[in-house]
């Protein structure tokens, strides 16, 4: 059996597994086992006795809004495994392996993006698993290019040549109210069932085989607004156009949804 039917056959069945309803005891173990299992920190959100599926454990909700900092924040809690600035046509998967952004892209012109920059943001199974918006940007195009579903944590990241371009994504290009071009990349991976967009239910990840395109014509989120969410943990990958923004963070830190990543070069927020 062929690695790209084992891995999305693998995430069917954990999928259906995390999104039934059992037994109220018994999903209370399930619930409580998996927080501890991964040391979750559930202070900001219910207990987990209170969600009735895993699924809806791994896509909690925040009890009270988070504090949106200036600039361009974090769209996820996430560890930065790169950023930094884009070579003409090459960004890093991680240091010491680059990949190309035309391939990542595919349908999009990637050259709107060429020497900008670019932020890789990956969600552990522990972490929020929901993703808001890192800057108010109008959505003009979501782009769902299935995929393998390889893990995305540092082990595969390090070993993997091209993991970002073999992997099931939705890709949403975006621009700010001074034409200045934002892609956000989702990206999937192993065991993660769905990855959800708040405004687009067409989608279905994991599911078709064919490339899907969405165009909008009037269609704005504002910065820290909910976008979607993943089932299960994954990355989502920021490309910035060249001039638009300098980063403020670097590889290998840990970032919360909120916090600010990068600012705005000429920006009146």
């Amino acid at each position: 059996m062929k690695k790209r039917v084992l891995s999305n056959i693998i995430s069917r069945s954990f999928g259906k597994f995390a999104s039934h309803r059992f037994h109220p005891m018994l999903q209370k173990f399930i619930n409580h086992s998996y927080v501890r299992l991964l040391g979750l920190d559930m202070s900001e959100f219910k207990k987990a006795s209170d969600y009735k599926s895993l699924n809806e454990l791994f896509t909690r909700s925040l009890l009270n809004q988070r504090n949106i900092e200036v600039g361009i924040v974090s769209p996820t809690d996430s560890l930065i495994t790169a950023c930094g600035k884009i070579q003409k046509d090459k960004a890093l998967q991680i240091k010491g392996m680059e990949y190309s952004i035309k391939d990542l892209l595919q349908e999009c012109d990637a050259s709107t993006i060429f020497d900008g920059e670019y932020v890789n943001l990956y969600l552990s199974p522990r972490d929020y698993h929901r993703y808001h918006m890192p800057y108010t940007l109008k959505i003009e195009r979501v782009i769902h290019i299935p995929g393998k579903l390889y893990p995305v944590n540092l082990r595969f990241l390090r070993k993997k040549l091209n993991l970002f371009i073999e992997n099931e994504r939705v890709i949403l290009e975006c621009s700010t109210k001074d034409g200045n071009r934002v892609y956000i990349v989702l990206v999937g991976a192993l065991n993660v069932g769905k990855m959800t967009l708040v405004f687009e239910s067409r989608i279905e990840t994991n599911r078709s085989r064919e490339i899907a395109i969405y165009e909008y014509s009037d269609l704005w989120l504002q910065k820290g607004e909910l976008l979607g969410f993943f089932k299960m943990g994954s990355t989502v990958l920021l490309f910035f156009q060249k001039d638009f923004c300098k980063l403020t963070v670097e590889s290998d830190k840990y970032v919360k949804y909120g916090q600010q990543i990068g600012e705005v070069i000429d920006a009146r927020e």
